[in-house]
């Protein structure tokens, strides 16, 4: 049995007509008779699981919405693009492409994942994002406010990656680093981070960025130099002291200052 029919109100979006859908039988959290969004056609949305398309959302070209995924306020699905599992894309938020969203992951605000990025996991997605290119954001990864993952990158455990920052490449962000500001990682020598570090044995995350490098340390945010004279009038010769100031020796010496500071779409 179809689990939704339409109700005969439609839309024109670029040429594309697409059909408001209204629940033939209660699912999920639907209810019968609950008017949902707008599909261009039924394959869609799928009529097995709970999947459902609400508010304003529009599905529409050859994008599959299915399992038990919702897409709704103004959000859009479209090209080739795949929503799956419990994922949800909500908000403003734009999957297209050849794009994969699944399992518990969340794609909202006016995030973009879109190429043949892959939002998996139970990865967020937020904001003003955008995932691209063949990028992987997975695990409890989140990335936020204006920030890019683009190229062969791979965000994943429990990392973050916010502000204005880019990663690109080949790089890989996991762990518990955290990477913010005006950060560039492109590869292996623009990103260090240690964990089990300090007074609360959390992580210190080392980045390259337009001010040189740059350190996330708890609340602490800037360059080397500051949190070097932070470490001094914080901890000044103990332990925590001593670790960290090797931690910044190391930071210098891998962290390649030099490299060329990539350009990314918008």
């Amino acid at each position: 049995m179809k689990k939704y029919s339409f109700t005969g109100v439609t839309k024109v979006v670029f040429g594309i007509t697409l059909h408001q859908i209204r629940a033939e039988v209660s699912f999920g959290a639907v209810i019968k008779g609950e008017i949902g969004g707008f599909v261009e056609k039924e394959e869609n949305l799928n009529h097995d699981g709970d999947a459902w398309v609400s508010g304003d959302a529009r599905v529409y070209g050859d994008a599959r919405v299915y399992g038990d995924a919702w897409v709704s306020g103004n959000a859009r699905v479209s090209g080739n693009a795949w929503v799956s599992g419990d994922a949800r894309v909500s908000g403003d938020a734009w999957v297209s492409g050849n794009a994969r969203v699944s399992g518990n992951a969340w794609v909202s605000g006016d995030a973009r994942v879109y190429g043949d990025a892959w939002v998996s996991g139970d990865a967020w997605v937020s904001g003003d994002a955008r995932v691209s290119g063949d990028a992987w954001v997975s695990g409890d990864a989140r990335v936020y406010g204006d920030a890019r993952v683009y190229g062969d990158a791979r965000v994943y455990g429990d990392a973050w990656v916010s502000g204005d920052a880019w990663v690109s490449g080949d790089a890989r962000v996991y762990g518990d680093a955290r990477v913010s500001g005006n950060a560039r990682v492109s590869g292996d020598a623009s990103l260090m981070w240690i964990s089990k570090i300090g007074s609360r044995n959390g992580t210190t995350t080392f980045f390259h960025s337009k001010l040189g490098i740059e350190v996330s340390c708890g609340c602490f945010l800037g360059t080397i130099e500051r949190f070097t004279d932070k470490v001094e009038q914080t901890h000044g010769d103990n332990a925590h002291g001593k670790a960290y100031r090797l931690a910044i020796e190391i930071a210098k010496l891998r962290i390649d200052t030099n490299e060329e500071i990539p350009e990314v779409e918008a």
